[in-house]
């Protein structure tokens, strides 16, 4: 089950991450895609990138999830006043939400932290509809990736970018396209479901 250790969650809930977040991180992550339709973030954490996507695409009807009692609290939190966005408790590993219903489905900086990482990519493209998108970004496989989580203690599956985009194909997803960044310290990637 993924939970950060505390240092990332007190670093997730914190105004510096909110600012980088709204005005870096996810237009980066994004990379030019616009949001419509039902959207689903997949471990959301304290929903720093859900209120940059609430108020970005006032359009989209987003639900925002995590494991993580105290995310799920500091999200519901932020979010409360966005009409647009609802905050649940869910396990990426098995979502509660019926097949085919969302059109796009994103992940910041979460994979990482689930151990069974490809089970979370099978639900992603469980609940998207035909032609959905996945779109999100991670930590990549480094030495210095490793570490940090190691000293912080906090549990983690380090991710290679061709395990990833391997892991994607086995999920069903095709158009894969991950792309390495940061010097090779983050991956962005987004992926299309099959026409099922």
């Amino acid at each position: 089950m993924p939970v950060m250790s505390a240092i990332e969650g007190a670093f997730c809930r914190s105004d510096p991450w909110r600012y980088l977040a709204r005005r870096w991180v996810l237009p980066w992550a994004l990379n030019g895609l616009e949001l419509r339709g039902d959207v689903l973030e997949i471990g959301g954490g304290s929903g720093a990138m859900a209120d940059g996507v609430a108020r970005r695409f006032p359009g989209v009807r987003l639900i925002v999830t995590d494991v993580d009692d105290a995310m799920v609290s500091a999200a519901s939190r932020r979010l409360q006043d966005r009409s647009n966005v609802k905050v649940e408790q869910a396990d990426v590993t098995s979502l509660p939400y019926a097949t085919g219903s969302f059109d796009i489905v994103t992940t910041y900086l979460m994979l990482h932290h689930v151990v069974d990482w490809t089970d979370a990519l099978h639900e992603a493209a469980r609940v998207l509809r035909p032609g959905g998108i996945l779109i999100g970004y991670d930590l990549t496989d480094t030495n210095l990736a490793r570490l940090t989580h190691r000293l912080d203690g906090s549990p983690h599956r380090m991710i290679a970018h061709d395990e990833l985009a391997e892991g994607l194909a086995e999920a069903g997803f095709s158009d894969i396209d991950v792309v390495l960044s940061a010097r090779r310290h983050l991956m962005r990637f987004r992926a299309t479901t099959n026409g099922r």
